[in-house]
């Protein structure tokens, strides 16, 4: 799978937890000023990453927001779903503090569900692009521990969604 590059959208090294946390910190420290509940997520974000063998830690940035991080990964699919029957599941089952659901397609022609979750520790948009082939699908989740800029940092996040390519090899 590859996605194309983003502005806004920087990643760092997945090559052990303590280099990942180590250029979280090096981004926050040049973006802003201290912000003990950011540090606090990209510590947590490095540790999950690493944990759930994750392909991608990004740090999403606008200039209107506080930034947020993203992380992403593939994982395999039993059966081939389509994307109404997972916007249906998640809508029904993705709990408390759900703002939308919603489905389109990328630029390429892949299936996206869109889940928007607001809750009183920060915003989260989950992306999940959906194989055509069915074997697998692309996870994407987006937090921001103070929601500033939301609606900016998920429109930053949405450029680089829909760049999803799962005929390449590289993310």
């Amino acid at each position: 799978m590859k996605v194309g590059s983003v502005p806004g959208v920087t990643s760092v090294s997945l090559r052990s937890v303590e280099q990942t946390t180590s250029e979280l910190r090096k981004l926050l420290a040049r973006l802003r000023e201290q912000d003990p509940a950011l540090e606090a997520a990209a510590v947590r974000a490095a540790g999950l990453a690493h944990e759930h063998a994750a392909v991608l830690l990004a740090l999403v940035e606008h200039p209107a927001a506080d930034p947020g991080i993203l992380v992403g990964g593939v994982v395999p699919v039993d059966r081939a779903v389509t994307a109404a029957e997972l916007r249906c599941f998640l809508a029904d089952a993705a709990g408390p503090g759900i703002r939308e659901v919603t489905q389109a397609e990328t630029t390429r022609g892949y299936p996206v569900v869109v889940t928007e979750r607001i809750l009183p520790g920060g915003a989260q948009l989950q992306a999940v692009v959906l194989d055509r082939a069915g074997a697998r699908a692309a996870v994407f989740t987006l937090h921001s521990p103070s929601g500033r800029g939301w609606p900016d940092l998920a429109a930053v996040t949405g450029r680089f969604v829909t760049g999803v390519d799962f005929s390449a090899c590289v993310l």
